[in-house]
C-alpha cells in the first residue's frame, strides 16, 4: 500500500475534480463537491493541509483505492 501524505486542499479538490466530482459550494470550513454520475457528495475540510487519515476516509467513501487517487494527483 503506497503511503498517503499530507496534501494541500486545493490539490485533493483537483484530484476529485478529476474523478467526477464538481465543486458545488462551500459551508463553514468545508467544501461540498458533488458527483451527478455517483449520485454522491463528499465534503472537504478547508484545512491546509488535509491530513492523512481524513483524506484515507474521503478516498475510501468515493470508493477509490489510494493508488487510484494517488495517479489521479
Amino acid at each position: 500500500m503506497a503511503r498517503l501524505p499530507a496534501l494541500p486542499v486545493r490539490e485533493v479538490v483537483k484530484a476529485f475534480s478529476k474523478a467526477g466530482f464538481e465543486f458545488e459550494r462551500q459551508t463553514a470550513s468545508h467544501l461540498i463537491l458533488y458527483s451527478a454520475t455517483r449520485g454522491q457528495v463528499l465534503s472537504v475540510p478547508n484545512h491546509d493541509p488535509v491530513k492523512r487519515g481524513t483524506l484515507r476516509t474521503l478516498i475510501r467513501h468515493v470508493g477509490l483505492t489510494v493508488e487510484e487517487f494517488l495517479k489521479l494527483l
